[in-house]
């Protein structure tokens, strides 16, 4: 395997892929705003269609609100959703639409010719916002933190709990944090390129 054929040293490649796990356990060391907006204010660059920007974030830091989700988390994910500094709830907006006349200058018509059926908006959304929160999960590396993101929750529960307003729906929960002892899983098997990439 080469690394010279990219711009990104080889420790940036490393940090962000290479040496990269999703955690299952960690410290006790806070995670800060300032660390997470520093976060976003990288990742929300990523590209989308439209220019949309679905994805929204609800932090989880009050113990309340912890006892709140994790009544809705899978059991194998319950003690290091408690545990993990910090939560994000990664969701999106399927009302998106609706800021992309400022968001899309250039096609502000864009709003009302591709998006006024609710099911072509959640399509877009839910596309986009996995898209960002790809991004997201990176840029938590880029913070030199690790990222515990799971899908293993009751949807619809959360969505009543923390989106009443029927307009947003939960894509992923990310735990974040610096890794606990034994944080780690085994590695897992990666498809090698000739099993992925086709030229024609």
């Amino acid at each position: 395997m080469t690394t010279d054929a990219l711009v990104l040293d080889t420790a940036a490649q490393d940090l962000l892929f290479r040496e990269a796990r999703t955690a299952n356990t960690f410290s006790d060391e806070p995670v800060t705003e300032e660390q997470i907006q520093a976060v976003y204010d990288l990742v929300k660059y990523g590209p989308t269609a439209f220019n949309a920007q679905p994805m929204r974030v609800v932090l989880v830091r009050s113990a309340e609100a912890r006892e709140r989700l994790v009544e809705h988390m899978m059991d194998g994910n319950k003690a290091k959703t408690l545990s993990a500094p910090l939560v994000a709830i990664l969701a999106v907006d399927n009302e998106f639409h609706e800021e992309l006349p400022t968001q899309l200058p250039h096609f502000p018509q864009a709003k009302d010719l591709f998006f006024t059926e609710r099911p072509v908006r959640e399509s877009t959304a839910n596309l986009n916002g996995a898209l960002q929160a790809g991004y997201f999960i990176v840029g938590i590396r880029a913070a030199g933190l690790a990222a515990g993101p799971m899908t293993g929750f009751n949807a619809a529960g959360i969505n009543k709990e923390f989106f009443a307003d029927g307009e947003h729906s939960v894509l992923a929960v990310v735990n974040i944090g610096k890794p606990g002892e034994d944080a780690w899983f085994p590695r897992s098997p990666r498809l090698a390129y000739d099993e992925v990439v086709t030229t024609v």
